[in-house]
């Protein structure tokens, strides 16, 4: 009898030891679910500090994302659609966010442009962020084009494109202007 009592016991102690590591794994799920969404308010926040508070343990991502936050603002995005984070692996979240913005507005195209955040994880906080888009290849037709044929208009605002440069929203309303004037050549 004794040994059945302990054997139960045992059982009852492994079970609930494993019931308490799944719980912690659905917790920590939750956390980085929570830590994502709170990247992404901060992104759109418009404020660097505090995108760079929720970067502190992601340094390699701070350049990159601040300066295309500083594009997003200067490019006045507006949020159009902004779905749930969610895991797209076991230490990686996919925040995808549709948004308006002037350089799609300038070129007369009715497209709503989709980003996604890649947040990977690692010991639970935040390691690395890149994004992406959905951008039409039009988009980069125009940017070309900008580039080539009006590099005065783009020279200053846009030292450092996408490369840390100093003034990402002075960049994104040239480049907006740029691809207005495109889109009146290319539509003559």
């Amino acid at each position: 009898m004794h040994k059945l009592v302990g054997a139960l016991l045992l059982v009852s102690l492994i079970m609930a030891c494993s019931t308490s590591t799944e719980f912690g794994s659905q917790f920590g799920d939750t956390e980085k679910l929570q830590a994502a969404e709170a990247l992404i308010d901060a992104f759109y926040s418009f404020d660097a500090k505090e995108l760079e508070s929720k970067l502190a343990t992601a340094s390699s991502s701070i350049s990159s994302l601040v300066y295309y936050q500083g594009w997003a603002e200067g490019g006045n995005y507006k949020i159009v659609e902004r779905k749930p984070c969610q895991f797209s692996e076991s230490n990686v979240v996919r925040c995808p966010i549709t948004v308006e913005d002037d350089p799609m507005l300038a070129l007369g195209i009715d497209f709503n442009v989709t980003d996604t955040f890649e947040i990977s994880f690692r010991d639970d906080k935040i390691a690395s962020v890149k994004t992406s888009s959905n951008d039409m290849q039009i988009y980069y037709d125009a940017r070309d084009w900008v580039m080539k044929e009006m590099p005065d208009l783009i020279a200053q605002p846009c030292q450092g494109f996408f490369d840390g440069g100093p003034t990402p929203g002075a960049c994104a309303k040239a480049m907006a202007e740029g691809y207005a004037r495109f889109s009146a050549a290319v539509n003559k």
